[in-house]
């Protein structure tokens, strides 16, 4: 995994990227998935957070919309920066774009992506119930992924914050079948 030129990454910030690619890096290979497939969910992860440290008004150019929502724009942000600079394939792009609040049209890198950014093991909270979903990964992505966004969508609402119409699709994509 390597993170592109333009990322604003805080050292913090670059280990937590580097800890997402050792996780969705494993599932890769325990899942046998083709060295191209694992390429594209490993430059999803690379530019999920690479804007997440930039400053506001860089974040704010690439991304003036991100759903009035500060703490949010660094997904849609990178994602621009990303097609600007190459990137082209539409999986990809969106599962940075997406990465914080969900996508109901994700393909597997949007979803792995999504998963080893809550479940990689340097974040504090919730370590042990966390570790056993990261096992589970393998076995049952589509039921670890569910319980996943089942814990990120009740944290939203816990907090008293709307759902955005992206996340309450990807909801539904999960719990109603593709």
């Amino acid at each position: 995994m390597r993170l592109p030129p333009w990322a604003h990454l805080s050292a913090a910030r670059r280990q937590h990227v580097e800890r997402v690619a050792v996780l969705v890096g494993q599932w890769a290979d325990v899942l046998g998935v083709p060295a191209t497939e694992r390429d594209r969910w490993l430059r999803a992860v690379a530019l999920h957070d690479a804007l997440k440290d930039a400053p506001a008004p860089l974040l704010h150019e690439l991304a003036p919309d991100a759903w009035g929502v500060d703490a949010l724009r660094h997904g849609p942000a990178a994602a621009v920066r990303a097609a600007r600079e190459g990137e082209t394939d539409r999986g990809v792009l969106d599962a940075v774009r997406y990465h914080s609040v969900g996508f109901g049209a994700w393909d597997a890198a949007g979803r792995m992506l999504y998963l080893g950014d809550y479940l990689e093991p340097g974040r504090a909270f919730a370590r042990d119930e966390r570790s056993a979903l990261a096992a589970r990964v393998p076995e049952d992505p589509a039921g670890a992924l569910r319980e996943v966004a089942r814990r990120r969508i009740g944290a939203v609402l816990d907090a008293g914050l709307p759902l955005l119409p992206e996340t309450v699709d990807f909801w539904n994509a999960l719990t109603c079948g593709d």
